[in-house]
């Protein structure tokens, strides 16, 4: 039972799984401080209102507190944007000059009788007049 334990953990999934856990959370500080230190100050200075958490809607008695939901969404477009420019493009480009290039299909085939290449769409040799098959 714990070798079949340790043989799941020790796998490589699991190890790179909270390997990036772990460099998530930390990505994570790194984002909210750029967004509370530096983005919302700038929309604050652009848009007048650096926070909507303000902004309640009273109906009936009840508090809706949609500002609240507004700052959420910001927040996430904001992350959104930093991880998709600042992670996911770099590492999709790298991983593009990376990859090998894909072969390319053959144009031309050896003549069975002279060896000579020959286009694909040919029914003859152009050396040696054989039929080609």
């Amino acid at each position: 039972m714990l070798k079949g334990f340790r043989d799941f953990i020790l796998r490589g999934n699991v190890m790179d799984l909270a390997v990036a856990v772990i460099l998530g959370a930390a990505f994570n500080g790194i984002v909210t401080s750029l967004v509370n230190d530096m983005l919302t100050p700038l929309i604050a200075a652009v848009g007048g209102k650096p926070d909507f958490g303000s902004l309640i809607l009273n109906l009936h008695g009840g508090h809706i507190r949609y500002g609240n939901f507004m700052n959420a969404v910001v927040n996430f477009l904001i992350v959104a944007a930093v991880i998709y420019f600042g992670v996911v493009l770099p590492m999709n480009r790298l991983m593009a000059r990376l990859k090998p290039a894909a072969p390319v299909a053959p144009k031309t085939k050896p003549c069975g009788e002279c060896l000579s290449e020959i286009p694909l769409a040919a029914r003859r040799c152009a050396h040696c007049a054989q039929p080609v098959a």
